[in-house]
């Protein structure tokens, strides 16, 4: 699958390992070299953050680490104290870490592998968190669980190394403790977990940095971010054509007591530039919309205690053969023959379909049936649906 050219590319780990070897293994890029790019970026990041006092860098032990150690380095060649903490054994860090480790001049790293001491951070003007990267998953060991409790707790500015420590970068996810970053100097391409809950509550400012991975690498093909070059897809309204020619959209919902959902998902397509919007509810709640919705048509449909029903499903289909798109479920309720309703428009509906609220709730354990949709399909979960 090749993303749409309206998506910024978000990484998932994988991916960037995969573009990482690319570089080093294909196109013949030594991994130092893509290390001290990558520093060069957090050097920047990190002096453009700090306030008054030392910059305090923590380190892991892999790659990662070996990126904050060979920012330090060039933080301190532009004049700032700096102060090095590595939260693992010293004779763990390893390969282009270990080099980055011996080229640090000045005071030696401390190694603070046992436990961590808040009292390192005392007066820092900024905090440089290198201690788990891309490939981390799960809760953080010790000490950098009790590093980043004690980072989070201090209030310096704090610049996250590619991924926050204690973020799923694939995912977004936090099993445990996480790094409330100011700034995330993210490397080649933004990663996922910086944008999707509740991973992007802890990246702060998401900058990227190239690093110099050339072009002709692996392109993610999994996720995206909806870029301002979406707008360029919107139908422009000339003097002379109609309301139809800026598009059509459906929205099948609401129930007794869930009006607003539906209402809130109609206005929100005209503000888009919808020509047309028509809302398919049940018959009983259709006089609060006529009264909410002064621009948007409304269509009866089949209900049973103000829930919509399977009798309701063609006339739906009938409003989808002259729309651009269909919302189905904002305000749907969890009635069974609610459920129903959404199961078949989806499985049937021709126009590209976006899922929302009960839609999904209708299809928890079932998403393998809207493999077979022929249009483009898009699920809006959050934590609570699916």
């Amino acid at each position: 699958m090749t993303l749409p050219d309206w998506l910024d590319r978000l990484y998932v780990a994988e991916e960037m390992q995969a573009a990482d070897a690319h570089a080093i293994e294909e196109a013949g890029v030594p991994s130092l070299e893509l290390m001290e790019r990558a520093a060069e970026g957090l050097a920047r990041a990190v002096g453009e953050a700090a306030g008054p006092g030392a910059v305090r860098v923590l380190c892991g032990p892999g790659n990662n680490g070996g990126d904050g150690l060979a920012a330090a380095r060039l933080l301190r060649a532009d004049g700032y104290e700096v102060d090095v903490i590595v939260c693992a054994p010293l004779d763990k860090v390893k390969g282009d870490a270990r080099t980055n480790l011996e080229r640090l001049p000045g005071e030696p790293p401390r190694e603070s592998a046992d436990g961590f001491d808040p009292a390192l951070l005392e007066r820092s003007g900024a905090v440089l968190d290198a201690m788990l990267g891309t490939g981390f998953s799960g809760s953080p060991r010790e000490p950098m669980g009790a590093a980043i409790a004690a980072i989070n707790d201090h209030g310096a500015p704090v610049v996250a190394c590619d991924v926050p420590s204690g973020v799923d970068a694939s995912s977004g996810e936090v099993e445990a403790a996480a790094v409330r970053a100011t700034v995330t100097a993210t490397f080649h391409g933004p990663k996922v977990g910086l944008y999707v809950a509740p991973g992007a509550f802890y990246a702060g400012e998401v900058r990227t940095i190239e690093i110099g991975i050339p072009r002709g690498a692996p392109a993610p093909t999994t996720a995206g971010l909806i870029s301002g070059r979406a707008l360029a897809l919107v139908p422009s309204r000339t003097r002379g054509g109609s309301k139809f020619d800026s598009g059509t959209v459906v929205v099948a919902g609401g129930a007794q007591g869930l009006t607003g959902a539906p209402c809130m998902a109609a206005l929100a397509a005209q503000r888009a530039g919808a020509g047309y919007v028509q809302v398919a509810v049940p018959a009983s709640t259709e006089a609060v919309f006529e009264l909410r919705l002064l621009e948007a048509m409304t269509a009866s449909m089949p209900d049973e205690e103000g829930a919509h029903t399977p009798d309701g499903v063609d006339a739906v289909l009938a409003l989808c053969e002259r729309a651009g798109a269909l919302v189905l479920g904002p305000g749907l309720s969890r009635a069974e023959s609610a459920f129903d309703f959404a199961r078949a428009i989806a499985r049937r509906a021709p126009a590209p379909l976006l899922i929302d609220a009960d839609g999904l709730n209708a299809h928890a354990g079932r998403l393998e049936e809207l493999r077979e949709r022929p249009a483009p399909t898009v699920l809006t979960p959050h934590a609570g649906e699916l």
